[in-house]
């Protein structure tokens, strides 16, 4: 069922790049994935569970990328880390056909899981974030308290970017550098509070 699921998702996708969302059946996402209708309902059980699916399959590819960017970024400054991952984030995002689609097409359906629906998806990124301060502030990871400090650190880093996503109101680069500065900040006094 693992291929099916992708053909899903992958039919999912397209229909929403092609701006084909809101009019698309259930049955024709079937057709489109090669898979029977009931498949798709045994799968995800409606349009939104499938929406919320596609949703957190492309946040874990993000996820991937941001992650690698954070941990190849040099030194042990987490702000380096988190200028590198946003910048590597944003970039990937404006030459993403799924996010542009859903930034501009709001019957996509997608847009909540990245503003008032966005819980899981601010999980995948809350939890490598974590793993990413720890790693580079190993002190920290000594402390009980500070993985949840930490956690709330890392949801404001991610409301910035997906504010800047939403509407960019200067370029990457220095988004990227005022997001770091921001969690440089906020980490260093958690720093200071041991």
């Amino acid at each position: 069922m693992g291929s099916a699921r992708e053909a899903l998702l992958d039919a999912a996708y397209e229909a929403i790049v092609a701006g084909d969302w809101s009019s698309a059946r259930m049955a024709d996402l079937a057709a489109r994935a090669g898979v029977s209708r009931q498949t798709l309902y045994n799968e995800f059980g409606n349009r939104d569970q499938l929406a919320a699916a596609l949703a957190l399959r492309e946040a874990e590819r993000f996820r991937e990328l941001t992650g690698r960017a954070a941990r190849e970024a040099p030194g042990d400054d987490v702000g380096a880390a988190t200028a590198a991952s946003v910048a590597a984030a944003l970039t990937a995002a404006r030459d993403n056909p799924l996010i542009k689609a859903t930034l501009t097409d709001d019957t996509s359906g997608l847009l909540p899981y990245l503003t008032t629906r966005s819980e899981a998806i601010m999980d995948v990124f809350r939890e490598d974030s974590i793993a990413v301060f720890t790693e580079r502030w190993p002190e920290l990871a000594d402390r009980p308290e500070v993985r949840a400090e930490v956690g709330w650190i890392s949801e404001t880093a991610f409301r910035l970017v997906i504010s800047h996503l939403i509407i960019a109101t200067e370029p990457v680069e220095t988004t990227s550098e005022h997001i770091a500065e921001v969690v440089r900040r906020l980490m260093r006094n958690l720093k200071t509070d041991e």
